[in-house]
């Protein structure tokens, strides 16, 4: 089985069964969308670019959600937490290589800072309540995690789950780590901007559309003209 078959065979069970009542799904009913304020502890970044790693369950969605948010210059699905020998898509679906589906931002600071990044995050693509799963996806490998790279966004990320795990905003507590960096893998050529290249694939429509539709209901001033590379 090539690891495009394969890719499709893992997540598209759920899609076919789901068929049926895709046109029924909402976006509340797709994942768990959750309006949560600005982040408190947001520091300015002077730079004309900066760089984030995300993680937040099938990054088909992932990325679909965030080349659409604007100030984001590009993203990328790929893999983080384990090793270059195990940065294959069908080596991680074990759950033993370490890695997570993650997905790398570049991103414009003086247009959408790293807390709005989180904001997104657990608003409408991830969340934070689940362990190790995300929508119908199960194993580490679809873990959530922020992945900081400097002192600054690690400073973000743990101020941001303290605050929205102390707001009440979910029944359950907050189970997202945060993660250190180690390397990011980019995933194969047929993951990346999978989304938008397969808009009636049947795993998109019902999981990854209403989170895209959720972040425009929601957060419209944040929504890019057209979606970044």
């Amino acid at each position: 089985m090539t690891p495009l078959r394969r890719s499709l065979s893992l997540r598209a069970a759920t899609a076919l069964m789901a068929g049926a009542i895709v046109a029924q799904c909402t976006p509340a009913q797709a994942e768990s969308v959750v309006k949560l304020p600005a982040a408190l502890v947001d520091p300015a970044v002077n730079a004309k670019r900066a760089t984030a790693v995300l993680a937040g369950g099938c990054f088909w969605g992932v990325e679909g959600v965030f080349s659409n948010v604007k100030g984001v210059i590009s993203v990328e699905s790929g893999y983080h937490g384990g090793s270059a020998a195990t940065a294959r898509y069908e080596l991680t679906h074990d759950g033993k290589s370490g890695h997570a589906e993650a997905v790398r931002i570049v991103y414009d600071p003086s247009q959408v800072s790293y807390g709005t990044l989180l904001r997104i995050l657990f608003s409408v693509v991830a969340d934070p309540t689940l362990k190790n799963r995300q929508g119908p996806d199960t194993g580490p490998q679809y873990r959530a995690a922020i992945v900081p790279l400097d002192a600054s966004q690690r400073q973000v990320a743990t101020a941001y789950l303290s605050q929205i795990g102390g707001g009440k905003y979910f029944a359950r507590p907050i189970v997202v780590p945060v993660e250190a960096y180690k390397r990011f893998y980019p995933a194969e050529a047929n993951h990346q901007d999978f989304m938008r290249r397969n808009p009636t694939n049947g795993y998109i429509l019902r999981w990854d559309a209403p989170k895209l539709a959720a972040l425009k209901r929601l957060y419209p001033n944040m929504v890019r003209a057209k979606p970044a590379p």
